[in-house]
C-alpha cells in the first residue's frame, strides 16, 4: 500500500515544543568561531548570517525560523534535532557535516552542498534544493516532498531508505548511485543524467509515462497501437 502525503511529510526532528530564543545573535556567533563548541536548547528567529565559518559546532535541540544564511560555512558540524522553517541559504556549505533528524521546511538553499555529508533522518519538504550537491554523501532515512531538486548532482552517493513525493528532479545527475526501491512515480524526472547502461534506475519505480521517457533516452519508439474501424 502507498505511503500517504501526510507520512510523507512527517518530519524526524525531535525539538522541544514552544523552544524559547534563549540565545541570541552574539552568543550563537561566539559559540560558531569557538571550535566544537554546543549550541543547544534555543531558537532563533529572523537571524542574517553573513560570512561566518562555523568551527565543528554542535546543534542540538535548535530551531531556525525566517533566517537567512549568506555565504555561511557549516562545513564539518553536526545537527541533531534541529529544525529550520522558511530560511534561506545562500552560497552554504555543509559538507562533510553529520545530519542527525533534521527538517527543511519551506526554505530555499539553491546550490547547498552536501559534499562528503552524513544524512540520517533528513525532511525537506515544500523547499528550493535545486543544484544541491551531494556527491559522496550518505544517506539514510530521507523524506522529500512537493521539493525542487532540478539539476542535484548524486553522484556515487550511497542512498538507503529514501521517499520522494512530488518532487522536480528535471536534469539532475545520477551517476554511480543506486535507486532501487525507491519510488519515483510522482516526480518529474525529464532529462536525468545517468550512466550508458541506466544501472542507475534499475529495481526504481516509474510510472507508465515515466517508463515511455526513459525508453526515449534508450532510443526506444514506442509506436502506436493501429485500430482498425
Amino acid at each position: 500500500m502507498p505511503r500517504s502525503r501526510s507520512t510523507r511529510s512527517r518530519g524526524f526532528a525531535q525539538v522541544t515544543p514552544n523552544l524559547g530564543e534563549n540565545l541570541g545573535l552574539e552568543d550563537l556567533l561566539a559559540r560558531m568561531e569557538e571550535p566544537d563548541a554546543r549550541v543547544s536548547g534555543s531558537a532563533f528567529s529572523g537571524l542574517e548570517l553573513a560570512d561566518v565559518t562555523a568551527h565543528g559546532t554542535t546543534f542540538e535541540n535548535v530551531v531556525f525560523r525566517g533566517c537567512t544564511f549568506d555565504c555561511v560555512s557549516l562545513s564539518g558540524c553536526t545537527f541533531t534535532d534541529v529544525l529550520f522553517s522558511g530560511c534561506r541559504f545562500i552560497r552554504c556549505d555543509m559538507g562533510r557535516s553529520w545530519l542527525n533528524r533534521v527538517d527543511f521546511s519551506s526554505c530555499s538553499a539553491p546550490g547547498m552542498t552536501f559534499v562528503k555529508g552524513r544524512l540520517t533522518g533528513v525532511l525537506v519538504a515544500d523547499s528550493q534544493f535545486g543544484y544541491c550537491d551531494l556527491a559522496e554523501a550518505s544517506v539514510s532515512r530521507l523524506r522529500a516532498s512537493s521539493t525542487s531538486l532540478a539539476e542535484a548532482n548524486v553522484f556515487s552517493t550511497k542512498l538507503s531508505h529514501v521517499e520522494l513525493d512530488r518532487c522536480d528532479l528535471t536534469r539532475a545527475t545520477l551517476y554511480r548511485v543506486s535507486l532501487a526501491g525507491v519510488d519515483l512515480s510522482t516526480c518529474d524526472i525529464s532529462g536525468v543524467r545517468v550512466s550508458g547502461d541506466f544501472r542507475e534506475l534499475r529495481g526504481a519505480e516509474v510510472s507508465a509515462e515515466q517508463a515511455v521517457q526513459l525508453a526515449g533516452l534508450l532510443g526506444i519508439k514506442i509506436k502506436e497501437e493501429e485500430w482498425l474501424s
